[in-house]
């Protein structure tokens, strides 16, 4: 059925091409971008695009020169690109500044001269990256390969208005569970703004379920993921950001237009904290509570928010910060009235560092009389057990949509999803849905929506790789509701199918979709970098390689990279296998000393499957370990050859049909 869609769907793209030349008689369909742009106004013909740009107005420099190297991947050239005065086929940045604008808004005219207007900044870049993906658009572009190879872009002649539904729009990814490298977080603030994301936020702290650690808190996971002069030893020690490296982070994602929301949660989801400092601890509600009642809590967790939040730099750079507050036990009066204290205190503690407080909904699963602070607060609903969306508006809290029967992934845990239902979400959902409650659409309360992973199986052999093929539908599902609400026109099937044409992000491939013509590579030498248009290969893809045998020692390495390594000998069995995110896997298959053998790996988001020689010999799948499902997933490594002494040739990459 995908395939009747796709081909029906490049249809639609291509319909226009074999009627080049009449093109002036033809009133132009609306581009198909994601986010779906809100207005389009068609007018007849093309304009070729000629690689220039030129800006009028420094808050649009930076765009400009992002939209400049974005145009590289389409052959265009560095040198001479920025000109003065705009000529036929250039694009002109025009600041335009304006009260009445919607911010983020902006606007395109597809005219001799494509001219690009904005009131701030974020604009620009929606702009800059409407226009790209527009570049990307099959029914746009004609190759030319005489000559200079490069494509030739033709631009539809019409106006682009169009401006955000929602102010924010967002994902929320649980790095406290599962260490995520920043060099992913990186790499996602890409993608993010590519689709006019704007929020990321980052769950710095959590820990796993004591069912799957021998029932002993003791032993059940917890890491909190912050260099800390603090507390030194709080660091978590399998993997952490560095203050230094977080505020570049902050200052890279603001640059692409993503403001980063960092979260420490407390007083619940906390053993991070009291594994550090085991008083602070309640033995009645459990260790992963801090013990309300225990006047050292507050001290301790004010010398955290000062670390990160006080000095004239503070780590936390951004506007928002997110206090947790999820879960927290609600057995009795006093303890609610504990927890609604809690809560106020660290409200107005970060109200005190200049930052608006944000924080997960609680109160109506603590109702009490204490009363907590609503003015300026950011309030994420995610289940209206725990906060009754429509008594939070009431109460006067901006609310963030973020329903967890909705819009929660949790990897491979059987509950939740594991994907998102994406069409559902497409056709039924925008932010104004907070569970079974909705609003009227772009309410002044509702602030906009997110969706999220937890990572709550911890050592469930899930990858960031697998995280991140879980998030690409569903970015661009939520990405285009977020910035269109209710006003999406095109049919999910053709969405669904258009989306897949577009890159992550420009210079990104995190998905390590593979090329649709074979990627061949007649010897690998060893220790020696591969050199291949791609780094990886991804799922739904398969590498082949002959391999003349010679005897390997333990830990040998045929092919590795930046996220996984595969051994010819495993250091730990001596046999055929791989690793990444910290796991070791073992084929039950050990190379010959001797002999020539093929070997083919297939991968899926599921299982990697080995054929020795044309025959199946194995396949690691998903499997029952410790109560959890354990995945066994691959996204192949093709950066650098390692060192053996085999040789190794005829290596392909294919898709995996």
């Amino acid at each position: 059925m995908r395939t009747l869609i796709t081909i029906l769907a490049l249809c639609f793209q291509f319909v226009a091409m074999a009627q080049t030349d009449d093109r002036a008689l033809i009133m132009n369909d609306k581009p198909f971008t994601v986010p779906e742009v809100t207005t389009w106004i068609s007018d007849k013909g093309n304009v070729q695009l000629s690689g220039k740009i030129a800006v009028k107005g420094t808050q649009a420099s930076f765009a400009a020169e992002y939209l400049g190297k974005g145009l590289l991947r389409f052959g265009f050239k560095e040198k001479g690109m920025y000109v003065t005065e705009p000529q036929r086929g250039d694009i002109c940045f025009v600041y335009q500044p304006s009260q009445q604008a919607v911010p983020e808004s902006y606007r395109i005219e597809f005219s001799d001269i494509i001219t690009v207007t904005a009131s701030d900044e974020k604009g620009f870049m929606w702009a800059a990256n409407t226009l790209l993906q527009m570049c990307e658009n099959p029914r746009f572009k004609r190759r030319v390969e005489s000559g200079e190879r490069r494509d030739i872009i033709l631009m539809p002649r019409g106006t682009i208005v169009d401006e955000p539904q929602y102010r924010l729009r967002g994902f929320m990814i649980d790095a406290g569970r599962k260490y995520i490298p920043m060099s992913y977080l990186r790499q996602l603030v890409k993608i993010m703004s590519y689709y006019k994301m704007n929020t990321l936020q980052v769950h710095l702290n959590d820990n796993g379920f004591k069912k799957f650690f021998d029932d002993d808190w003791d032993k059940t996971y917890a890491a909190f993921r912050l260099e800390c002069d603090t507390y030194p030893g709080l660091t978590a020690k399998d993997g952490s950001y560095t203050k230094q490296e977080f505020i570049d982070f902050q200052r890279f994602a603001a640059q692409l237009g993503v403001e980063v929301i960092p979260e420490i949660d407390a007083p619940a989801h906390a053993l991070a904290f009291t594994h550090y400092r085991p008083s602070l601890g309640s033995r009645e509600y459990g260790m992963d509570h801090l013990d309300l009642s225990n006047p050292d809590v507050y001290p301790f967790m004010d010398g955290l928010w000062k670390e990160y939040l006080g000095g004239d730099q503070p780590v936390f750079s951004g506007p928002r910060v997110n206090i947790g507050t999820d879960e927290y036990s609600n057995a009795n009066k006093e303890v609610v009235e504990q927890f609604r204290k809690f809560t106020d205190h660290y409200l107005e503690l970060i109200e005190s560092y200049g930052k608006q407080p944000a924080l997960w909904g609680a109160l109506t699963h603590a109702v009490g009389e204490t009363p907590v602070r609503h003015e300026g607060v950011l309030m994420n609903c995610w289940y209206n057990g725990f906060a009754a969306p429509d008594s939070m508006k009431q109460l006067g809290y901006q609310l963030v949509s973020i329903p967890d029967g909705w819009i929660y992934i949790v990897p491979a845990a059987g509950y939740y999803y594991d994907y998102l239902n994406c069409q559902h979400l497409y056709n039924d959902y925008t932010p104004a849905v907070i569970g079974n409650v909705r609003f009227d659409e772009q309410d002044p309360q509702i602030e906009g929506g997110m969706f999220a992973v937890w990572n709550d199986h911890v050592g469930n052999g899930i990858s960031v790789k697998d995280i991140h093929h879980r998030v690409m539908p569903a970015l661009q599902t939520m990405a285009t509701k977020c910035w269109t609400g209710a006003k999406t026109t095109i049919p999910y099937a053709l969405f669904d199918s258009l989306r897949l044409t577009l890159s992550e992000a420009p210079g990104v491939n995190e998905l390590a979709r593979v090329p649709e013509t074979p990627v061949v590579l007649r010897k690998v030498k060893s220790g020696k970098p591969l050199k291949l248009p791609i780094c990886e290969a991804g799922y739904g893809s398969a590498v082949e390689f002959t391999v003349d045998c010679r005897p390997e020692a333990a830990g040998t390495v045929f092919f590795e990279g930046q996220n996984a390594t595969f051994y010819a000998s495993t250091p730990d069995s001596c046999r055929l296998g791989f690793s990444r995110d910290g796991y070791m896997y073992n084929f039950a298959y050990t190379l010959p000393s001797e002999g020539s053998v093929t070997l083919r790996i297939e991968m899926t988001n599921t299982e990697t499957r080995l054929f020795v020689n044309g025959s199946h010999t194995e396949t690691l799948a998903i499997e029952k370990r410790n109560g959890m499902s354990w995945v066994q997933t691959l996204v192949f490594p093709l950066e650098r050859a390692g060192l053996f002494r085999s040789r190794i040739s005829n290596l392909r990459v294919t898709k995996n049909r």
